[in-house]
């Protein structure tokens, strides 16, 4: 029976470790004992950004992802953007990205090198912050959703005044689209009452019905 093999560990700042892990020709990152994500399960993760940009009416839009995980979301957006479409990636953690161009380089498939990848080491709270009327799409899938467990800064994201950044982040006509491990209605409400127009799909974490439900929130200034 293959063993896990641990590849590498990185430090959240203000948490706890997070590990990568390969299983034969899979690859795992753990929080603890808890597998955070992993090559086995995906599909939600590519849902965010295809369901996203199936809802924009923009010929080229520049779309932010947070953070990078194993770049299921970002190489779903780049399959869907035109050549002078644009994404941009914040990523916290530096380790993150060594491992995609590292043990994970054939994983990522030169996605990070794609021209219209910009990639800034940094909180994406943040970034939604100081940005005015600067993204077309905000795709986030940060500690599992509302209910995060890798730290608790990362709670920040989805209070109202992260809400309130992320709105004033958005050009007219944008979506802010946020990825859950599971559903929340009292999340579903905050957003209405933060001034969104919200529409909340469950989608699984394997292509054909299979997998865990994973839900997506679908978030449009009013």
């Amino acid at each position: 029976m293959l063993k896990r093999e641990l590849l590498g560990s990185a430090q959240v700042p203000g948490g706890t470790e997070l590990h990568l892990y390969a299983h034969g020709a899979d690859f795992y990152i753990l929080l603890d004992n808890h597998d955070l994500m992993s090559t086995r399960m995906q599909y939600s993760e590519e849902q965010l950004a295809e369901l996203t940009l199936d809802r924009l009416d923009v010929a080229d839009p520049h779309v932010l992802v947070g953070g990078y995980g194993m770049g299921f979301t970002l190489r779903a957006a780049l399959a869907r953007l035109g050549p002078g479409g644009r994404t941009t990636v914040a990523e916290l953690m530096p380790e993150i990205i060594d491992w995609a161009r590292g043990p994970m380089a054939e994983v990522a498939a030169g996605c990070l090198d794609d021209p219209r990848v910009a990639v800034r080491i940094a909180d994406v709270a943040h970034v939604i912050r100081e940005a005015r009327g600067a993204y077309d799409a905000i795709l986030l899938d940060v500690d599992n959703g509302p209910d995060g467990l890798v730290r608790a800064e990362n709670d920040s994201i989805y209070a109202n005044s992260g809400l309130a950044a992320a709105k004033r982040a958005l050009r007219p006509g944008g979506v802010l689209a946020i990825w859950s491990a599971a559903p929340d209605p009292r999340f579903t409400r905050q957003l209405a009452k933060a001034g969104f127009e919200v529409e909340d799909v469950e989608v699984r974490a394997r292509p054909g019905g299979k997998g865990p439900r994973h839900t997506i929130w679908f978030a449009r200034p009013c």
